[in-house]
């Protein structure tokens, strides 16, 4: 038996020369040749448009490209996002502001470049994809090429002579070889199998994965909806337009898109870190919930707690934001209740000091009877601090709740057909209730205590059930399952393509001029590596027991013949 040595001076290109057709096709990737420039004529440009569009270069441009431009979408303030914050943005860049919005960088999403990318980057992929997948269905269907005329020069290379029978030797070959899961069969004197096939699998399903991603972000931006909704504790909702604070949209999105569901919000708790160095830290978050699916759905309870949503279909409820709603009981000069509900304030810091504006609209008359309006600034710290720490809360539960009122009355404007914010007091119209001294009347109240205003005008009660209040954030992406399905196949099939090594062997047996059959085999990976030579040196290790060696001619014809090493090599 004997083994030829590597030779890695000799040139890839002779190489190729000697193997021919056993060489080729070890990969359905598509050739990345420059291509010259074509003559004059629609045609010719087009076609040579179309091959630099499908190469593999551009794909990865592109794919760069694409990264490249979500990265302002990041970090400016985007007009689908927040609207409020682009135009902070403008006011404070006067300059700059112009030129982004020439560029579209305040909606990239949506912008032309932006677009331009994705859609040539889509017609990319379907382009290398299409031609790659046919061609590889040709090869399926197929057979491996036979053996080379010389079979030495290959990268890993073993050879020895036995007294097997040359049929013998292709038979337990052509065994072996099946039984090491390659697809095998006898072409002449020698057995052509080939094995990793999952690797051009996984380029394909890599591609056809981006493919899917891409095309699941277009109909997610297209048909998707996200709406806000404060709710406090009793309230309901119905996923229906009329009920979101606020809510944005795809271009493609219709209202009958909704996915039909319903909920109350029975309860919310949240715990704080009362000791140490983190005292005030939020330690959980909850939302108890009843929902119902559909019109006459069965009703359900669950818990909403923060990164763990409520998931109905394609739509997702997530707990985003809470807060504190003092129950205000307003009464008018004769005694009468005209307003009695939760007010929910919004929080201004991390222990939730939160501020709002208690509006009476209807039903308030003053003293003399006289129709009027109320509007009430309130300040509200969940933990009263002491004298010296009125203006924050120093802890967020509700240790030593106390609210701050300053009332006003006349016309707060709600008729003049401006839309005005409900947490905000539009002051023009408004006239300050004074106190015994003649300045402006503020109380601070504690749960069940009442602010008397001046004159007989009424009263204002603090109810000794301060409740709180929830923020959902309801999101409905209907690609958004494809959009997981494509990454988790792109992961698998990239790591298939890359630790899955196309390679192929061939055994020939032929009988020798003095009688006895010489063995041969070789394989041939896509690319140089230790794998090919080991399998290589297993194989002929297995088949070597099997035909076992003849004696050198020159040898004692006692002398035990060796087996192959395993790892041969040229």
């Amino acid at each position: 038996m004997s083994t030829t040595d590597t030779d890695n001076s000799r040139g890839q290109e002779d190489q190729q020369e000697d193997l021919g057709a056993a060489g080729s096709q070890l990969s359905t990737a598509p050739r990345d040749e420059i291509s010259s420039v074509p003559g004059l004529g629609l045609i010719g440009w087009t076609r040579w448009f179309w091959r630099q569009l499908t190469s593999m270069r551009v794909a990865l441009l592109l794919l760069l490209l694409l990264s490249l431009g979500a990265i302002p979408g990041s970090l400016i303030p985007q007009t689908g996002a927040d609207a409020a914050k682009v135009e902070a943005f403008r006011a404070a860049h006067t300059t700059l502001a112009p030129v982004y919005d020439k560029l579209g960088l305040f909606h990239v999403y949506s912008s032309v470049w932006f677009s331009a990318i994705y859609i040539l980057l889509f017609v990319s992929l379907i382009g290398c994809i299409i031609p790659r997948t046919w061609q590889f269905v040709g090869q399926l269907r197929g057979r491996p090429p036979g053996a080379p005329r010389r079979l030495d020069r290959l990268p890993a290379y073993t050879t020895w002579r036995t007294e097997a029978d040359p049929e013998q030797v292709r038979e337990a070959a052509l065994a072996l070889l099946r039984g090491r899961r390659f697809r095998a069969h006898t072409a002449g004197d020698a057995v052509a199998a080939e094995k990793g096939y999952l690797r051009e699998v996984g380029n394909l399903v890599f591609h056809s994965a981006l493919i899917v991603m891409l095309v699941a972000f277009a109909s997610g931006q297209l048909y998707k909806s996200d709406g806000t909704k404060l709710m406090v504790e009793g309230d309901g909702f119905s996923n229906a337009l009329p009920m979101y604070d606020d809510i944005k949209s795809g271009s493609l999105f219709q209202a009958d898109d909704l996915v039909p569901f319903s909920f109350d919000l029975k309860d919310f708790k949240g715990t704080y870190e009362l000791t140490g160095p983190n005292r005030g830290t939020p330690r959980t978050f909850e939302a108890k919930i009843t929902y119902s699916k559909g019109a006459y759905g069965k009703e359900r309870s669950t818990t909403v707690k923060v990164n763990e949503p409520l998931e109905i279909d394609d739509s997702k409820v997530y707990l985003v934001s809470h807060g504190y709603a003092p129950v205000i009981t307003v009464r008018d000069g004769k005694g009468k209740v005209v307003y009695h509900a939760p007010v929910p304030l919004l929080p201004l810091d991390g222990n939730v000091t939160s501020q709002g504006v208690i509006k009476v609209m209807d039903g308030y008359r003053d003293a003399k009877g006289a129709k009027d309006m109320l509007g009430v600034k309130a300040f509200f710290l969940p933990t009263y601090g002491g004298a010296g720490r009125e203006v924050a809360s120093a802890f967020p539960a509700l240790l030593n709740p106390v609210l701050n009122l300053e009332p006003y009355h006349g016309d707060l404007g709600v008729n003049s057909g401006i839309p005005q914010s409900v947490y905000q007091l539009d002051k023009t119209h408004m006239k300050a209730f004074k106190d015994t001294e003649g300045r402006q009347l503020r109380g601070n109240l504690k749960p069940g205590q009442t602010l008397k205003l001046p004159d007989g005008a009424g009263s204002i009660t603090l109810e000794k059930d301060v409740k709180e209040w929830a923020g959902f954030e309801i999101v409905q992406e209907p690609g958004s399952g494809w959009a997981l399905g494509g990454a988790l196949a792109a992961i698998f099939g990239l790591a298939a393509s890359l630790f899955i090594q196309r390679r192929r062997v061939w055994v020939r047996a032929v009988r020798g001029a003095d009688g006895v059959t010489v063995v041969e085999l070789a394989g041939l990976g896509r690319s140089e590596s230790a794998k090919v030579p080991e399998e290589l040196g297993a194989l002929a290790g297995t088949l070597y027991d099997k035909a076992p060696g003849a004696p050198e001619p020159d040898d004692d014809s006692t002398e035990t013949p060796v087996a192959p090493a395993e790892g041969a090599e040229k």
